[in-house]
């Protein structure tokens, strides 16, 4: 299978990616070859993309996510600076089976990947957006909240958290289901 390159031409058509955020003042006087409607400010060169923008996540018709060194949380409020490289853009629809969850069980952040990400380890299942977006919410209430288990006679309730969630992530599974099974 190969792989559709992107340039600054398509970057921007239905694509997943991952910025890494960088200082606006590490990079010598940008002037920005394009500003969308919304305010963002794009710098290409031949390796990849510099965005500066207050909006991150959902762009039109694509999935950008900023990744951050810092400890501060990404939001919509503040201008922050990301670049990416042409080969960290991915094809997004909301119908193929593009997307993988992740779990980060230290500071219980769930989050989605794509299914090109090099890191994709062939273990999750992968669906479609909406998909995705659903498990995403049952993992986020089965770390968030002990309600679930409230009728269950457990005796360590992390591990449970973890068998259960591993489950969610690797099978097709409904969480209706999982959960029956432990009554």
């Amino acid at each position: 299978m190969t792989l559709k390159k992107y340039n600054k031409t398509n970057f921007h058509k239905h694509t997943f990616c991952e910025f890494m955020e960088v200082d606006i003042s590490s990079i010598p006087s940008i002037e920005w070859h394009y500003i969308s409607k919304s305010g963002s400010g794009y710098y290409f060169t031949d390796e990849g993309v510099y965005r500066i923008s207050n909006h991150w996540g959902r762009a039109a018709n694509c999935r950008w996510r900023l990744i951050s060194s810092s400890n501060s949380k990404i939001n919509n409020s503040q201008i922050r600076t990301g670049f990416a490289k042409w080969t960290d853009f991915y094809p997004n629809n909301e119908t193929e089976n593009f997307f993988y969850v992740e779990v980060n069980f230290d500071t219980s952040e769930v989050n989605f990947q794509h299914k090109n990400n090099p890191k994709y380890d062939e273990k999750a299942v992968l669906r479609n957006a909406s998909e995705t977006a659903k498990v995403i919410r049952q993992i986020k209430e089965i770390l968030e909240s002990d309600a679930w288990a409230k009728h269950l006679d457990v005796e360590d309730l992390e591990v449970l958290r973890k068998e259960i969630i591993w489950k969610l992530i690797t099978t097709n599974t409904s969480l209706q289901t999982i959960k029956k099974d432990l009554y």
